[in-house]
């Protein structure tokens, strides 16, 4: 098969400024390679990437781009003659993958592939305008419930698949190497819980806490999804407060380095607040190949690939209690909880995240894509 890739306007790829999306398409590209297939991925051009390149197998080809902004509105504006420009630089091909928003307006049918829309965030009405799309592929069970609840008419055409890991799983968890780390990576952002986990991890005893440490990695620009300047002033004068320790460390791009800090927690929190923005997490399920045990906030795309009190914890909410309150509540639980418990779950986590292997998912991918072209 030929198979072009499509990214949107505002991260590049490799992931040298992160995102979940292009770093998963990234891999997938080279798996399918590997098995046999012709990749062509057009992604946005950034400083220190050329215009055009080969990386293991698939053919590089950028074009200008833009910085994201907070502005919904402005950012479709901004992704338009990206599309443009790609259109001109797309080639004949079987499949088409993309999650641009302007793609399955303004590409034709089936000149440069089957289009086949990659869901990789939560849907907010658009999907009835891509009539032309082939296939709606979506990460998760309840995003997938979503999206055929927008376009009834075209449900037939929605298609679960899982982001794959991006990394292959550590061949054994070598608990002696771990520290007492409870790990957040990601956007530095409102939607993703962190000022209530700030808060929460104040208000807990020395006792509780002992020597653990909390610590953040992830963006704060507003270019790279972070929630701006102020807000990470903010959380900064907050954790300088903290009589606990707290780390807000750079974001890190680097997909070894980021896998050796999962490496390194025991635990991996997630407490997303984002009812109307996740739609798997891809974060999470790389640290439980790592070893960690995930801690996430009660969002139903998460249960796909966590059985709660066995693989992980969630912060389950109340009707009385605040985010900060449960998210302390549950922490000063774990961090009482016997260490042989943690690590059997931890095991649990670790075996679970094996059925995501790049090999076994790609595979998916590529029988999902033959399916479309024997229509």
């Amino acid at each position: 098969m030929k198979i072009n890739i499509l990214q949107g306007a505002f991260f590049p790829v490799p992931p040298t400024r992160g995102g979940a999306i292009e770093a998963a398409w990234f891999a997938l590209g080279q798996e399918f390679v590997k098995l046999g297939h012709e990749v062509n991925h057009i992604s946005r051009l950034d400083h220190g990437l050329k215009n055009s390149d080969v990386v293991n197998g698939v053919n590089h080809r950028r074009i200008r781009g833009a910085n994201a902004v907070k502005n919904p509105y402005l950012l479709k504006l901004l992704e338009f003659p990206y599309v443009l420009r790609a259109r001109k630089a797309m080639q004949v091909a079987d499949i088409l993958v993309t999650h641009a928003f302007w793609a399955p307006l303004l590409f034709p049918k089936q000149k440069f592939g089957r289009i086949y829309v990659h869901v990789g965030r939560y849907p907010k009405g658009q999907l009835k305008l891509y009539r032309k799309a082939s296939r709606f592929q979506v990460p998760t069970v309840s995003i997938a419930d979503i999206c055929k609840q927008q376009i009834p008419r075209q449900a037939a055409k929605v298609e679960t698949l899982p982001y794959p890991l991006t990394w292959s799983p550590l061949p054994r968890i070598d608990f002696n190497k771990k520290e007492k780390v409870i790990l957040y990576a990601g956007r530095i952002h409102p939607e993703k819980g962190i000022e209530s986990l700030v808060a929460a991890w104040l208000k807990l005893p020395c006792e509780v806490v002992g020597g653990w440490t909390l610590r953040l990695i992830g963006p704060w620009q507003e270019e790279q999804g972070g929630g701006g300047r102020q807000f990470y002033q903010s959380l900064k004068r907050n954790i300088e407060i903290s009589k606990n320790k707290v780390e807000l460390l750079d974001p890190i791009f680097d997909r070894d380095a980021l896998k050796k800090e999962m490496e390194k927690a025991q635990l991996f929190i997630y407490p997303s607040q984002a009812k109307d923005g996740e739609t798997f997490g891809l974060a999470v399920l790389e640290a439980m190949s790592c070893g960690c045990v995930p801690v996430v906030s009660a969002l139903p795309c998460f249960l796909d690939f966590i059985t709660f009190d066995t693989e992980g914890f969630c912060l389950k909410p109340n009707s009385k209690d605040n985010p900060s309150s449960i998210i302390q509540e549950k922490l000063g639980e774990i961090l009482t909880e016997k260490e042989q418990n943690i690590n059997n779950m931890a095991e649990a986590a670790w075996t679970r995240s094996k059925e995501y292997e790049l090999s076994k998912v790609a595979q998916k991918y590529l029988d999902n894509f033959s399916s479309l072209l024997k229509k």
